[in-house]
């Protein structure tokens, strides 16, 4: 196991605080000849699982994971820089990690780069062969009026046709003077627009701000209010003329009957999966097929991880929703960082692509 930090090359604001930097884990798996590497990367006061003995536990799950898989092998498995086994399914393994999402996505990803005939290829699929590109969104921070408005013109320039807005940190009518300038030179078919308040919103305000919001044919807004609320979640839905996607909401929802319970409940439009807060890739495919026979649609996004964590995420998503993927998955954070890894990750236009080896 070792830990690494990353800096951002500019400051990352949301409405929960400003990132500067981020700390990551990586656990090794290894059959003596070959390695799998997975990265395990808790957001710190948004993960459930993310806890100032994060290393200490992080080693005592890996171990309870090893001694899983030998019992269910009769044979060696060891994390770290000692030995691992292929074999069986780890789906058991997997089973006692639900409430470690981030530790349970990092072990998911080692396990199939183990597995892989190629490094870093962990699924067989048209991006993860670099046949394919992913469509994805531009990220527009939150920051200061004239800081966001200059970063939206950066990405519509780049030719992205789907940005999502981060909002909630300034004050709500210069973000809705932001949408306005945007709207009165793209028009939804050059653009669409996403918005995520992560929870910015009181109750009491948000419907108005939402019909607000709605004159500038906004695509959706992601969780309006703070997660834990879900009457008035549920209320929001209902009344809301913007489709409401969830986020925060889903975090520490890993109980697969639960997540089917509060679906039925809220009714959103949208839900969108972290592997690293949601359940990781395990987590996710059960949000993902539980809400599709729900007729709630969904997409997948990174949660600024490395480039290690936004590779397994991309190729997830690829296999999760097929070779022909249509609506723009918001994994477009690889170039966050001053001292990234490099993934033969790239970001031509408004799409992300892989270079297979």
């Amino acid at each position: 196991m070792s830990e690494r930090t990353f800096h951002f090359k500019q400051p990352a604001g949301t409405s929960r605080g400003v990132y500067t930097e981020r700390k990551v884990w990586y656990v090794r798996l290894s059959d003596g000849e070959r390695e799998g590497v997975g990265e395990c990367a808790p957001l710190p006061d948004l993960s459930c699982d993310a806890r100032e003995d994060y290393r200490e536990v992080l080693e005592k799950m890996c171990e309870e994971f090893c001694r899983r898989q030998e019992s269910q092998r009769g044979q060696s498995l060891m994390c770290s820089a000692n030995s691992a086994h292929e074999g069986q399914s780890p789906c058991d393994s997997f089973e006692a990690l639900r409430s470690y999402p981030s530790m349970l996505f990092g072990l998911e990803t080692a396990l199939l780069d183990l597995k892989s005939q190629e490094s870093g290829m962990l699924f067989d699929t048209a991006f993860s062969r670099g046949e394919a590109g992913i469509p994805i969104n531009g990220l527009v921070w939150m920051g200061r009026y004239d800081e966001m408005l200059k970063r939206m013109e950066e990405k519509l320039e780049k030719g992205f046709r789907c940005v999502k807005l981060k909002i909630g940190a300034i004050d709500f009518d210069q973000e809705l003077d932001l949408v306005k300038r945007i709207r009165e030179r793209f028009s939804f078919h050059d653009v669409e627009l996403r918005l995520d308040a992560n929870g910015a919103f009181k109750f009491e305000e948000a419907l108005y701000k939402l019909e607000l919001l709605s004159q500038y044919a906004i695509h959706s807004i992601e969780q309006p209010i703070k997660a834990g609320q879900w009457a008035y979640m549920a209320e929001l839905c209902r009344e809301s003329p913007l489709p409401i996607a969830l986020d925060e909401e889903l975090i520490g929802v890993n109980d697969q009957e639960m997540k089917r319970h509060m679906l039925n409940i809220i009714k959103p439009r949208y839900i969108i999966l972290k592997p690293s807060l949601h359940g990781g890739m395990m987590g996710c495919r059960e949000w993902i097929e539980t809400a599709r026979d729900m007729g709630i649609g969904s997409w997948i996004t990174s949660a600024l991880e490395s480039n290690i964590g936004l590779n397994a995420i991309a190729q997830f998503a690829s296999d999760v929703y097929g070779d022909h993927i249509t609506m723009p998955q918001g994994l477009g954070t690889g170039q966050l960082f001053t001292n990234n890894i490099d993934m033969g990750l790239e970001i031509r236009g408004d799409m992300l692509w892989r270079q297979s080896n």
